[in-house]
């Protein structure tokens, strides 16, 4: 970033006025052609939309689609902050549950002509495909085709949230969703704040030209246009390469912490009947504490300098995740992942608990 500083200099001028609604234009041809061969599919600069995080990029599609008790499709769990957006936009939830391989999309079918059957409007089905949050899974090749079909026969858009797909440690990377619907059903949102700082707040939505079209109407309402400094330095940083050389580093970097919170589950949770599901990518592990109420949970640990973020928060459906917590690996060291744990099994033992009934 001090290296692009330079473009201040050369361009300040106009990178100090408001830019256009729709974003950066170097910044979104970058976009087109980094992101083509990881969604598996091209796109041009006209189907893209900047927006001030991906953040955003969910608002502005739950305002343009949602009305006052619409339904929206999630995974159960899902994204806290996105059940925020679409409760602040009028909408309920319709929950699918989740194993190993993502959402349970045949469950889909019946639970939609359910729904429609009850007068029940669905708006759009949200997924977070790849390293999901909160639950850390991955949907399967299998799973994203089926979804597609679903999308197609029930003319249910979908909404494809990636912010951590390019932080993968294991395994092959799969083709977006976007990249299998060939009838303009799926929108593709992405995010800086995963893979270079959250504090950029830049992030981009992909889709069809005239979805783009209408989203950016409506940011233009909201903030006229994300920074034109920051949306610049950005540009410039990833056109040097300097964002493909940075990814292998966080990559390695999250990889070892991954590891040593596996490491340190295996040693002080497992043997109290705790289990979870190993992420192939991403921020998250998610925990079932059978027969520990998570909220009880926290308050101990915290007592031991040990945070967490209990289940239910992140459930569609009130009353469930009781039993389930979110852990990131990302921010401590592996010596002080090593440590929380063992507090935290400290802490589920004072509970008087037992964590297998």
């Amino acid at each position: 970033f001090y290296e692009g500083a330079h473009i201040l200099k050369d361009d300040g001028q106009n990178l100090m006025q408001y830019g256009t609604t729709d974003g950066y234009p170097p910044l979104k041809e970058f976009l087109a052609s980094w992101t083509a061969p990881r969604m598996g599919r091209t796109v041009s600069s006209q189907e893209m939309l900047i927006t001030t995080g991906s953040q955003q990029a969910l608002d502005l599609f739950a305002w343009s689609l949602i009305d006052e008790g619409d339904y929206v499709i999630t995974e159960d769990p899902t994204y806290l902050a996105a059940l925020t957006v679409f409760f602040n936009h009028g909408g309920n939830f319709l929950g699918v549950p989740m194993d190993r391989d993502g959402m349970q999309v045949e469950l889909l079918p019946d639970m939609i002509r359910k729904a429609r059957a009850e007068g029940k409007k669905i708006k759009f089905i949200y997924t977070i495909v790849n390293f999901q949050n909160p639950a850390g899974s991955t949907m399967s090749l299998e799973r994203r085709t089926r979804l597609v079909e679903i999308s197609k026969e029930f003319n249910i858009p979908i909404f494809e949230d990636d912010p951590y797909g390019y932080v993968r440690f294991d395994g092959e990377h799969l083709p977006s969703i976007f990249s299998f619907h060939d009838e303009g059903g799926v929108v593709y949102a992405g995010s800086f704040s995963k893979i270079l700082s959250p504090g950029t707040r830049i992030g981009w939505i992909t889709g069809p030209k005239e979805i783009i079209r209408n989203l950016t109407v409506f940011k233009q309402a909201t903030d006229l246009c994300s920074s034109t400094i920051t949306q610049a330095l950005v540009a410039e940083y990833c056109m040097k390469g300097h964002l493909e050389a940075h990814l292998p580093v966080i990559i390695d970097n999250y990889r070892v912490k991954r590891d040593a919170m596996e490491k340190s589950f295996e040693k002080h949770l497992a043997p109290l009947g705790v289990t979870w599901v190993k992420p192939d990518g991403g921020f998250f592990y998610w925990l079932n504490f059978p027969g520990v109420d998570t909220n009880k949970l926290f308050e101990r640990s915290v007592a031991k300098n040990v945070a967490f973020v209990p289940g239910g928060p992140f459930c569609p459906a009130q009353g469930t995740g009781i039993h389930n917590a979110r852990l990131c690996y990302t921010f401590p060291s592996p010596e002080t992942i090593e440590e929380g744990v063992r507090r935290l099994a400290e802490a589920v033992n004072e509970l008087g608990i037992p964590a297998v009934q």
